[in-house]
Parts: C-alpha cells; sequence; structure tokens
C-alpha cells in the first residue's frame, strides 16, 4: 500500500495532467475553465505535500519544547501560507473567467470557442 505523501504526489500531478488537457483540447469555455482550475488545485496540493511531515506538529512554539525538538518535528509552515494565499486568489480569478464567459455567451450565443474566432474548419 502505498504512502500517504506518495499518493497525494501522484493525484496532484492528475490534477495537473487532466486540467492542462481540458485547457488546451477541450473546446468548451466552461470546460476550460474547470481545467484551469483543476491545474490551481493540483499545484495547492503539490504544494501541500511537500510541506507535509509525517508525525509532524503544527509549527506553533509552546512551553515545554526544546528549540532543536520543534525543529526536527514541526512541518513547514510556508507551502501553508502560500497555499492559503493562493485559494485566495484562485477564487477571485476563477469568478472572472466565469464572468467573462458569461459576457462572451452573451455576445457570441455560444461557448464554443472554434464559432467564437470563425474556425469551423474541421
Amino acid at each position: 500500500m502505498m504512502d500517504t505523501q506518495m499518493a497525494c504526489l501522484f493525484a496532484s500531478g492528475a490534477f495537473i495532467v487532466i486540467g492542462l488537457f481540458a485547457a488546451i483540447f477541450i473546446d468548451n469555455i466552461i470546460k476550460k475553465i474547470i481545467g484551469i482550475a483543476f491545474v490551481e488545485e493540483g499545484v495547492n496540493l503539490f504544494l501541500i505535500t511537500l510541506s507535509y511531515k509525517s508525525g509532524g506538529v503544527v509549527p506553533i512554539f509552546l512551553e515545554g519544547m526544546t528549540r532543536d525538538w520543534f525543529i526536527a518535528n514541526s512541518a513547514y509552515p510556508l507551502p501553508q501560507a502560500l497555499v492559503l494565499t493562493s485559494i485566495v486568489i484562485g477564487a477571485s480569478t476563477l469568478a472572472v473567467m466565469l464572468a467573462l464567459a458569461m459576457v462572451l455567451y452573451k455576445k457570441h450565443g455560444t461557448l464554443s470557442t472554434k464559432e467564437m474566432l470563425g474556425d469551423n474548419n474541421d
């Protein structure tokens, strides 16, 4: 059986690959936006997986802890802070992308990128 960290690395890689496939090869704008969100969540999972430490403790220095024990056993907090920031930025950019998709749909009457660009040669 695989350990948790390796499973998370494979899952993050799968998210990124699926998201890139959707963003590049699928014609529908909403599906492209979902693919971009998959890539973002895959990167977030990858960063959190890097900061994972088996048997680690929360990176808060409490009374009774020695400095050396804390350094050896605490999880690395920087990726966690970066992912929290990334989640907030990702939610706002997702909202903007969906709003732009609505505007494009109202203007063109379709969500197909080929029809919007006038490339109907199949």
